[in-house]
């Protein structure tokens, strides 16, 4: 039997919160960058390259939260897309760097600004300090929650 002090009061949850602003987020996102013919693990895909260049699958992949499988399925069609480009061999060992095209490069700056546009909206209601202190207490949470893995 469960007491009441044990539920979640869904009205004042953090992790409620936030699960409905990241659900927000990734509508608002995908809104944006469907028009530009990109999802939201492609955006991710070429946003880590852009910051990142010649990172391997796995390393895209862990970027972007998804499986190795579903990143190897998406660096596929990014390829075939002409938006990344990589070796047909491993210049060292298995891992096939992947870069981006400068079509890629183009397709991306279009998808930050709309996608920086949308994080703009998302916090145009708080003053810088108030975003220093959420993503301090964001950073801190996932510290939190990655300590037990």
């Amino acid at each position: 039997m469960s007491q009441a002090a044990d539920r979640i009061d869904l009205e004042t949850s953090i992790g409620y919160a936030l699960k409905e602003a990241a659900s927000a987020l990734r509508l608002a996102m995908e809104t944006v960058l469907r028009p530009l013919g990109l999802t939201i693990t492609e955006y991710s895909c070429l946003e880590l390259l852009a910051q990142h260049p010649g990172l391997s699958n796995s390393d895209l992949a862990r970027g972007a939260f998804v499986t190795r499988q579903s990143m190897s399925v998406l660096l596929q069609g990014l390829e075939r897309d002409g938006l990344v480009s990589r070796p047909a061999e491993a210049p060292v060992g298995k891992v096939l760097p992947t870069r981006l095209t400068p079509q890629g490069r183009t397709s991306l700056d279009a998808a930050s600004a709309a996608v920086r546009a949308v994080e703009l909206r998302m916090l145009s209601g708080m003053t810088a300090d108030e975003q220093a202190v959420a993503l301090a207490g964001l950073q801190s949470m996932i510290r939190s929650l990655r300590t037990d893995e």
